[in-house]
């Protein structure tokens, strides 16, 4: 309601997930480390540690 917005993560009826963050692909493709990869579709997002803190407890072992 305050018009802003914010990293989230939230889990899509088939299971998987699906993350809101800042797009960095263009930034950050050349830092991946050797044995990280990207497909032509995927992009790199940046999701805050805190984000990804509070999201842990909502998201199932298996």
């Amino acid at each position: 309601m305050t018009a802003e917005t914010c990293p989230d993560i939230f889990e899509l009826s088939d299971g998987n997930f699906a993350v809101i963050g800042t797009e960095a692909t263009a930034t950050l493709e050349g830092e991946l480390p050797p044995d990280a990869a990207r497909a032509d579709y995927e992009r790199i997002v940046i999701v805050s540690r805190e984000t990804l803190v509070r999201a842990k407890a909502d998201i199932p072992d298996q």
